[in-house]
C-alpha cells in the first residue's frame, strides 16, 4: 500500500517510569545505553523530568511527572513502567497526522511546531490502542539537538551493547480486538498485514496467542497480540491483567553480533529467559551454517530460526520491572525476516514456567 505520508521508521520510544533519573541509569548500566539530552527543573520544565539515551540508531526518551496529578503519574500508578509513546518519523507531519485523522484515528496532539537556536521541530500524536499515542515526528529542520527544551548532557561513556536498531514493536490487545487494532494501523497510517500466526502456529497444550505482523515501507514492523483460548491463562492475558489494559508487550532491538551482545548484557546483569537445554539437542540436524555454534547457542540461552531467505538468532529478557509486563527481545537477522515460529512452543514453554513460578498460571 502506497500512503500519501509512508512512515520512514522509528524516531523515538517514550517511557513513563516512576523514577526517570534511576530507571536511564538502568537502561545505560545494563543495556549499554548513552545519555545524550535532558530537560527538566534545570531547563524551566516545571512538569515532568525526561532524560534522552541513545545507543545505535536506538533513541529511548525515560519520562516522570513532577507532579501526582499529571498523566505520567497517572499512568505509572494503573500500568507501572511502560512505553507510552511510539513517536514515527515522517517527512511531513501535518499531512501524516490529517491523513489519519480523516480516516478515523483520534487526534490527542495538533500539528506543532518549536522552534529555539538548533532549527524548527513539529510533531503531532493520536490515539492507539490503550494509552498508547502514536506521535508523527519532522525533525528534517532540527538535526543537532533532541529537541527544543532539552539540553546535550552526556554525563559519562558507556560501553555499548552492540544494539543498532529497533527491529520491530509489539503491542498485546484484549481478546477479540486485534482486528480492530490490525484495521486501525491500515486505514490510519497505511500499514500493510505482512503475516499473520493463528492460535494453532502459537501455542503449547495450555495457552495460546494470535497475533498479525504490520509493516509500513518495509521499515516500521509492529505487531499486534491477543489472548486465545486456552487450558489455562497465557502470557499475552497475564500483561493484560498486571497491566491493567493493552500496551507495549515488548520491543525487539536488533544487533549484527548477538554473542558479543548477550556476553556484554550478561555480565552487566540483565536476567533472560531460560531456555530448556533438550532445545538444542537435535538443532545440528536443521540448523546449518550458522556463523554460531550450537554450543555457544546453549551456553548463552539463544534461539535460532531458518526460512527460506536466511536464519535468525533470538532470545529474550525476563521482564524489567516488577509487574510481568514489559521485556526486551534480542535478534540477529541473518536474512530471514520472520518472527522466530520455529520457537514459538520452546518459547511458550519457557514462559509458562515463569508464569507458574509468578503464581499467574
Amino acid at each position: 500500500m502506497t500512503t500519501i505520508c509512508p512512515i520512514e521508521g522509528f524516531d523515538h520510544l517514550e517511557f513513563y517510569v516512576g523514577n526517570a533519573k534511576q530507571a536511564s541509569v538502568f537502561y545505560s548500566t545494563y543495556f549499554g545505553f548513552n545519555p545524550v539530552a535532558y530537560c527538566g527543573l534545570e531547563t524551566g520544565e516545571r512538569k515532568k523530568t525526561s532524560y534522552v539515551l541513545k545507543q545505535g540508531d536506538i533513541r529511548f526518551v525515560i519520562s516522570s511527572a513532577l507532579s501526582p496529578n499529571h498523566p505520567i503519574a497517572r499512568s505509572v500508578l494503573e500500568h507501572g513502567d511502560t512505553i507510552a509513546i511510539i513517536a514515527l518519523a515522517v517527512s511531513n507531519v501535518n499531512t501524516a497526522y490529517q491523513y489519519a485523522v480523516a480516516r478515523g484515528a483520534v487526534g490527542a496532539i495538533p500539528p506543532t511546531t518549536q522552534k529555539d537556536e538548533s532549527g524548527v521541530f513539529r510533531f503531532a500524536a493520536i490515539h492507539s490502542f490503550g494509552d498508547t499515542l502514536i506521535k508523527f515526528i519532522d525533525r528534517s529542520d532540527y538535526p543537532s539537538n533532541f529537541a527544543p527544551g532539552y539540553i546535550d548532557r552526556v554525563t559519562k561513556s558507556v560501553n555499548s551493547a552492540g544494539l543498532t536498531s529497533v527491529d520491530h514493536v509489539v503491542g498485546n490487545v484484549e481478546r477479540g480486538t486485534m482486528n480492530q487494532w490490525v484495521k486501525f494501523f491500515v486505514k490510519t497510517m497505511g500499514f500493510d498485514v505482512r503475516m499473520y500466526f493463528d492460535e494453532q502456529t502459537v501455542s503449547t497444550e495450555y495457552s495460546a496467542l494470535m497475533s498479525k505482523v504490520l509493516e509500513n515501507g518495509g521499515k516500521t514492523i509492529i505487531n499486534i497480540n491477543e489472548p486465545a483460548n486456552g487450558l489455562r491463562k497465557s502470557q499475552i492475558q497475564e500483561y493484560l491483567d498486571f497491566h491493567y489494559g493493552p500496551g507495549i508487550q515488548h520491543l525487539g532491538l536488533a544487533t549484527n553480533n548477538i554473542v558479543q551482545t548477550v556476553v556484554r548484557l550478561r555480565e552487566a546483569g540483565v536476567e533472560f529467559l531460560p531456555i530448556p537445554q533438550t532445545y538444542y539437542e537435535n538443532l545440528e540436524d536443521w540448523v546449518k551454517d550458522i556463523n554460531v555454534s550450537v554450543e555457544d547457542l546453549a551456553k548463552l540461552g539463544i534461539l535460532v530460526d531458518r526460512d527460506d531467505n536466511g536464519y535468525l538468532l533470538q532470545l529474550f529478557t525476563k521482564p524489567i520491572s516488577d509487574r510481568p509486563t514489559l521485556f526486551f527481545e534480542i535478534i540477529e537477522r541473518r536474512g530471514s525476516q520472520g518472527f522466530g515460529a520455529g520457537n514459538f512452543k520452546s518459547l511458550f514453554v519457557a514462559l509458562e514456567k515463569e508464569q507458574k513460578l509468578r503464581g499467574n498460571f
